[in-house]
């Protein structure tokens, strides 16, 4: 997620509500692309922090990674997160930051998600690495203050659990050995990804990301 200031006009498509009150996960990033790591662990978060739903909110724009050369347009990477989670009713890919300012910094993205949704609980959902600095996000204690975190643990990246605030858990789940910047490169080098992304986005991520150009369209996923 990234960082927001003022409230856009333009309003995003409502995510699905069936029912009231629910603790909703709140797992942010570009997703470029999704792969097996971030659906595995969001599977976890679910029974580990007792969360009803997870939301992959994906980024338009990332503060971290402003400068990246290799993302695949906005649509692109939101379609594809959708067919990956296709099969996951309580895993929901959005596209909410498409509609606020850029950038939109978490505690506007979680501010406006409260003002739109005030019957849900939203719990942050972030890993280790980003806790490490989480000192340096805009507004921290304001998320601290307003909103519980939930942290997943990251190789190399060691977290004292008694030092943590009251709002801040730290849930042990499995380490990953997957990341999206090794897919791009594994495709732009024709090696094989099969066994790192779900088997319906397959086909598509490797011919969009093959493509070696930052348009790729929804054309490689009809």
């Amino acid at each position: 997620m990234e960082e927001d200031i003022n409230h856009s006009t333009a309003r995003a498509t409502k995510l699905p509500t069936f029912r009231k009150g629910k603790k909703v996960g709140i797992y942010g990033g570009s997703f470029n692309p999704i792969h097996r790591g971030h659906i595995a662990l969001a599977r976890q978060m679910l029974r580990k922090a007792h969360l009803d739903e997870v939301w992959f909110l994906v980024s338009p724009l990332n503060p971290f990674k402003q400068a990246s050369t290799d993302l695949l347009d906005d649509q692109t990477r939101l379609q594809l997160t959708r067919q990956a989670l296709a099969d996951e009713p309580r895993l929901v890919a959005s596209d909410y930051e498409f509609h606020l300012p850029r950038p939109s910094y978490s505690w506007d993205t979680l501010q406006a998600l409260s003002r739109d949704y005030p019957e849900h609980e939203f719990v942050l959902v972030i890993g280790a690495d980003n806790w490490l600095a989480f000192d340096r996000w805009y507004h921290a204690e304001d998320i601290l203050d307003s909103y519980p975190i939930v942290i997943y643990p990251r190789e190399g990246c060691p977290i004292d659990a008694a030092t943590l605030p009251p709002t801040v858990q730290l849930v042990k789940t499995r380490l990953y050995n997957v990341s999206s910047t090794d897919i791009r490169r594994r495709i732009r080098e024709g090696r094989p990804v099969r066994r790192l992304l779900p088997p319906a986005i397959h086909d598509a991520a490797v011919a969009a990301y093959s493509a070696g150009r930052l348009d790729a369209t929804l054309s490689f996923l009809l």
